[in-house]
């Protein structure tokens, strides 16, 4: 079971409820079957239905689309809870979320009324697409591009990269390059609503021009697939423009940068639920494994590994859910969403690998759950912005907050 390392918790009945019920979810269905998916590296497909059952993919989706209509901070403690049984995962439902939210705030009445009712019962999943093969933190400087045609539909062109769910989403919100002569070159990009085959590696008939490649092998994070899109010619109906074409031409880069907002503190309390199950497995192992006579958890050592895990994982999570908390009421919260996702981020790398160290060399070993965590903790360092870039986003508005 999970380790309650605070009573104070401010959570409400409802929060309470619904954390209760996923962590059982997790305990019973997830941790028991993580190692077998990350050794086969094939998708969870069992674990995802119930996360369907569950309604776990409407969890921020409004009640009138088939939803739950809970709020950022309620589902940070849901991602929480997820992650800290398999980080993949909460992968599934990390860009089908950010692409709910794209819709929710900035799509038109069509769109949301077409795709919200079957995003919210997992149906349909969504991916969503900003890098590519040269481009990662600089996204202005992306060269897909968006060119409309005389049928009135527009032609997307280029490749993309590092996409969660890339094949197995029926959706991809993607970020392409409209005026390749604006200045600043922001202003010059759209994102696109673009439909495609779920699972199929070269689409066909109305989504034909969309290419997926063999998904990209990696250290970790196995089990939800992560691949390239190569858009050819692909053609997207003006109606497919996030927000509608005259509203929504030009205006992609702040939609998805406001999109990466609420995506940080994903990924913040994504690093405080690994960050959790590193914790539980060193108390676990500490109070198992004799040495000198007694459990390694008796030497002062290990005691101070164990103090500065739980007082990290506690002031991360603190700070996550204050980042949800201010974008829930309606607050700009780049500057929480960016400190949250560094401090938990990095301090996910950190609890895993003073975890693995107290394993000592059964955490060397594929027979051990944390030998996986320390093969999926480094991804949070590099997704939804480096530690290098939250520290460039954190420090530069500080100074516009305090300018003088």
């Amino acid at each position: 079971m999970a380790v309650e390392t605070a009573a104070y918790s401010e959570q409400t009945e409802i929060q309470r409820d619904i954390t209760e019920m996923v962590r059982q979810f997790v305990d019973e269905q997830i941790i028991p079957n993580a190692e077998r998916y990350d050794h086969e590296d094939s998708f969870p497909e069992p674990i995802v239905e119930q996360m369907k059952e569950l309604g776990l993919f409407g969890v921020t989706i409004p009640e009138e689309y088939g939803g739950m209509g809970l709020d950022l901070t309620t589902y940070a403690m849901i991602v929480e809870e997820i992650s800290r049984g398999w980080i993949s995962i909460s992968g599934v439902v990390n860009t089908h979320f950010i692409g709910s939210y794209l819709l929710m705030k900035f799509g038109t009445d069509e769109q949301k009324d077409h795709f919200l009712p079957k995003m919210a019962t997992g149906e349909v999943r969504a991916a969503f697409s900003l890098s590519e093969p040269e481009v990662g933190s600089d996204v202005q400087g992306i060269k897909s591009t968006a060119k409309k045609g005389e049928d009135g539909r527009w032609e997307l062109n280029g490749q993309k990269m590092w996409v969660t769910n890339g094949l197995g989403s029926g959706v991809v919100f993607v970020l392409m390059k409209t005026d390749p002569k604006a200045e600043p070159a922001y202003k010059g990009m759209t994102c696109f609503i673009t439909e495609k085959e779920p699972w199929a590696e070269e689409n066909s008939g109305d989504f034909k021009g969309l290419v997926i490649p063999p998904k990209i092998k990696k250290m970790g994070y196995k089990g939800v697939e992560s691949t390239e899109l190569v858009y050819d010619g692909y053609r997207c109906p003006p109606e497919r423009v996030l927000g509608g074409e005259e509203a929504g031409v030009g205006q992609g880069f702040v939609q998805m940068m406001d999109a990466l907002e609420v995506g940080r503190v994903n990924v913040a309390a994504r690093g405080v639920g690994i960050a959790q199950r590193a914790l539980e497995l060193a108390l676990r192992y500490s109070q198992e494994r004799k040495t000198f006579g007694k459990p390694i958890a008796q030497h002062q050592a290990i005691q101070f590994k164990l103090a500065d895990m739980a007082t990290k994982i506690e002031a991360a999570r603190l700070l996550t859910r204050k980042a949800a908390r201010m974008k829930d009421a309606g607050e700009r919260s780049d500057l929480e969403a960016g400190m949250a996702k560094l401090l938990a981020s990095e301090t996910g790398k950190e609890c895993v690998e003073e975890s693995f160290r107290i394993h000592g060399g059964y955490g060397y070993s594929k027979e051990y759950e944390i030998e996986r965590l320390y093969r999926d903790a480094p991804l949070l360092l590099i997704g939804e912005g480096t530690s290098e870039i939250q520290r460039m986003v954190i420090g530069k508005k500080l100074l516009q907050r305090h300018k003088i």
